[in-house]
């Protein structure tokens, strides 16, 4: 497994895409300083980029002020234009950057594969999307007046980006952003920049403007303290942990920027007794291992009724057993490493502090000779309210499941959270389904299904889930003001 990643990486034909310098004002950026990335299944570094400054950040926002007036003057069938060429080579080169989201991230690579198409998805989405930002022609309550409402471009947008999914919410946020006329700063995930730096050469390549797609990368907190104080930074985004969505959140109140946030989940996924066991273990799979679990989809309580609670487990736990943990560059890799050795520890705890009350925990085989940022994928059943895993988001591939009886009682118990970003609930009686649907408490909802994302979807969460949404038109509209403009004196 040592030096896997350097191996794949040296047949990647673009190395430019390894370089790791950051795109400020139309110039690549090496930066006095360069941080180490690393391939978190072995910890061994497999390239290294620019550690950026404060300076770096302001030249950057500087540079796409300069570039907002052309680019919000574009026909928006211009910068769709782009938008499709961009989307077009991050699918000629999607082999490479799943090498890169593998190598730096450490998800398998067949789901490597996915988010590239996935995110190029988004700019194709948003490129037809842009040329759809209709205003309103208002019927007027004043005499000899007509009253129309436009939908023009916020300014500057500003993107913090996570690990999980380096190349999907680059594109998600980014995409949205410039089909709608703004500039933007992306600041990725320290964990995985070579990514979002590939991003940006294509981008370059399809002909985006200078200082209207910029990536720069370096410390969090560094970075991302100009952006949150510089009044020219009208829009951002971030998608991350609750914890620091507050901090991002506060830090933007004295500029009152537009802030979209999508943070933490609790997911709830509910089987009824009136399904086929087999078909609700096969979502509970897809739902709870994708990502190698750190998805904030993720299920993170499954309730299951208890007339079926003892055979789903069954075969729940033999499908687990099936799951191969390994190196994400490896054939046959279900569960690759956490990208980080906190979320692996968290995943432990959670593991521990259930065992300790009660649980009773099943694992399937990690393998020998892996680093600590591996997790066996793990079963705990007997789950209570009381225990970690039931209270706080896991982020691995750990599935708690928890046994309910009635509906009213597992509609309670599902609410219980601050989090309410998905659910996903499982049931043939389609009246429950409908009364499901409207009682969770939650932005997204799967009903007998676990996969309903995409670039069509409003993708956002409840209460202390995030703010605002992405995707579909609903997520152009977090990048545009309102105007409204009132044409009097019209009748001589």
């Amino acid at each position: 497994m040592a030096g896997l990643a350097i191996k794949h990486l040296n047949n990647v034909r673009r190395r430019d895409f390894l370089a790791g310098d950051s795109l400020i004002d139309g110039r690549w950026i090496a930066g006095e300083q360069r941080d180490a990335v690393v391939d978190p299944a072995t910890g061994e570094e497999i390239a290294n980029a620019a550690r950026c400054s404060t300076a770096d950040m302001n030249r950057a926002i500087a540079a796409a002020e300069r570039s907002f007036a052309t680019w919000r003057g574009l026909l928006p069938a211009n910068r769709a234009a782009m938008l499709r060429s961009w989307a077009s080579l991050m699918l000629e080169h999607s082999e490479e950057l799943a090498i890169l989201v593998t190598s730096e991230q450490g998800k398998p690579l067949p789901e490597a594969r996915q988010e590239i198409a996935y995110g190029a998805g988004f700019l194709e989405w948003f490129a037809a999307e842009g040329e759809r930002a209709y205003g309103e022609t208002i019927p007027s309550h004043k005499v000899g007046s007509l009253l129309h409402v436009r939908m023009q471009p916020i300014g500057l947008a500003a993107a913090i980006t996570p690990w999980n999914f380096p190349i999907a919410m680059i594109t998600r946020k980014a995409g949205c952003a410039l089909a709608a006329g703004c500039p933007v700063i992306v600041k990725p995930a320290p964990e995985t920049p070579l990514s979002a730096l590939a991003l940006a050469r294509l981008a370059e390549e399809a002909g985006v403007p200078r200082g209207v797609f910029q990536v720069v990368t370096g410390h969090p907190i560094e970075l991302s303290t100009p952006l949150l104080r510089d009044t020219r930074i009208r829009a951002l985004s971030f998608t991350g942990s609750t914890d620091v969505g507050r901090l991002l959140l506060e830090g933007a109140a004295d500029t009152i920027k537009k802030v979209s946030l999508e943070l933490g989940g609790h997911a709830p996924f509910i089987v009824f007794d009136d399904v086929d066991v087999e078909r609700a273990v096969k979502g509970a799979m897809a739902a709870k291992f994708a990502t190698s679990g750190q998805d904030c989809l993720a299920a993170n309580r499954i309730y299951v009724q208890a007339g079926i609670y003892d055979a789903f487990v069954e075969a729940f736990a033999a499908a687990i057993a099936d799951l191969h943990v390994g190196h994400g560059l490896e054939p046959g890799v279900d569960i690759g490493p956490m990208t980080k050795l906190a979320v692996a520890n968290k995943c432990r705890t959670h593991i521990d502090d259930a065992v300790k009350k009660g649980a009773r925990a099943f694992s399937g085989h990690r393998g020998a000779n892996l680093s600590p940022n591996f997790v066996a994928a793990t079963l705990l059943t007997g789950v209570t309210e009381d225990m970690l895993i039931a209270r706080e988001e896991t982020f691995g591939p750990v599935a708690a499941v928890l046994s309910f009886d009635s509906e009213d009682e597992v509609i309670a118990r599902a609410n219980a959270s601050e989090m309410g970003l998905a659910g996903y609930v499982y049931t043939d009686d389609l009246r429950r389904a409908f009364r499901l649907s409207e009682q969770i408490e939650c932005g997204m909802l799967g009903v007998n299904t676990a996969s309903f994302t995409g670039p069509p979807i409003p993708f956002g969460g409840w209460k202390q889930s995030g703010l605002g949404r992405e995707g579909s038109r609903h997520g152009l509209a977090e990048y545009m003001e309102l105007k409204y403009v009132c044409f009097g004196d019209l009748v001589a």
